[in-house]
């Protein structure tokens, strides 16, 4: 009799699904392709226009203005992601100057210190959004619009009462300044690259980890995608949610401190409207409005544009008057294309 052989070992199946598709399709997928195309086409637009534009003095314009939009833009983008949105993002930031202006300058405080209260009274009010979204089911286009308006009037009204006037000065008098600005305000290199820079690029490193390689990532996907189908297999959406929003808040106020410590001033309209701006980024970036799809890098590459166009048309000698509409353009545009290149990518193999 001849021994049994031992049965060929399995040969694992392939997913038909995933292995016909392209390289090109998974490419086309992602979201933040149409805003990198965007920019592509942007910067050399505004090139032929002007040569400096692309010089290292051109570069250090536009990226400046672009990292002050683009730092509350990575967090309105995962806010988006998550599914909600955040109307006081904008003058969030004036409220923030204002507060450490305030404190360090009528009543007396350590710069640092007023920095620390500053960001712990912002992430509150982030709470508070998330908390009211949360349990009265209101959309968050409604809490965050009453928490806008209620913002904008204690900017000016507060201001008024303690300042007499409408902008808080002197901030580069308080104590411990000089070290706050050098690391917030400050500027690097011989073409004078703002800091806040390095803080944009940090921040999208740091969302994008969060977004691709943890466990909070896939929740936030998740809530944003379907909160009621994350709920049932054991997602914190509540916590998720109020997380996003006070992280938001934090980020924002981040922002306004490091304007406010630039210009060693601030005033009570600081920031009102750029909350537009910070979610125009994340649209033109590949974020959606229902929620469950975007990324930080498209967030960071839709404030790079903006912040081409703003100083492109000052370079190219227009009518800065024109750039808003510039600006609506890109909007309409990017998300007809990015809609266009998912769609295709998603039929395509």
């Amino acid at each position: 009799m001849t021994p049994a052989t031992a049965p060929p070992p399995p040969v694992p199946v392939a997913d038909e699904r995933l292995a016909n598709i392209s390289l090109a399709s998974r490419v086309l997928r992602r979201p933040e392709i149409g805003a990198l195309l965007a920019a592509i086409v942007v910067a050399i637009f505004f090139w032929t226009q002007s040569s400096l534009f692309l010089q290292l003095d051109g570069i250090a314009n536009w990226t400046d203005v672009a990292s002050t939009i683009g730092i509350p833009a990575v967090m309105v983008a995962l806010l988006m992601i998550g599914g909600e949105f955040d109307l006081s993002a904008g003058v969030m930031t004036g409220t923030a100057g204002l507060t450490m202006g305030v404190l360090a300058t009528e009543v007396g405080m350590n710069i640092w210190f007023a920095i620390v209260l500053t960001l712990i009274g912002a992430t509150g009010i982030g709470f508070l959004n998330g908390y009211m979204v949360m349990k009265t089911k209101l959309p968050s286009f409604i809490v965050t619009l009453a928490t806008f308006f209620i913002l904008q009037g204690l900017n000016l009204g507060v201001t008024k009462v303690i300042t007499d006037q409408v902008t808080v000065g002197g901030i580069d008098l308080a104590a411990g300044y000089s070290s706050a600005n050098s690391i917030f305000g400050g500027s690097f290199g011989s073409h004078d690259f703002r800091i806040t820079v390095l803080w944009w690029i940090a921040i999208t490193i740091l969302a994008t980890w969060v977004l691709t390689r943890t466990r909070m990532g896939n929740w936030i996907y998740g809530v944003g995608g379907d909160a009621n189908a994350a709920r049932n297999v054991g997602v914190p959406v509540a916590r998720v949610k109020v997380g996003l929003f006070m992280a938001t808040s934090f980020v924002c106020a981040l922002t306004g401190i490091m304007v406010a410590l630039r210009l060693a001033s601030t005033q009570a309209g600081q920031g009102v409207g750029e909350e537009f701006q910070y979610i125009i980024a994340a649209v033109v970036g590949g974020c959606v409005l229902t929620g469950g799809f975007g990324s930080a890098v498209g967030a960071a590459l839709g404030a790079t544009i903006i912040g081409m166009a703003f100083i492109g048309i000052q370079f190219s000698g227009w009518n800065t008057d024109w750039r808003f509409l510039f600006l609506g353009v890109i909007l309409l545009v990017a998300v007809l294309v990015n809609n266009y290149i998912r769609k295709r990518a998603e039929g395509a193999r």
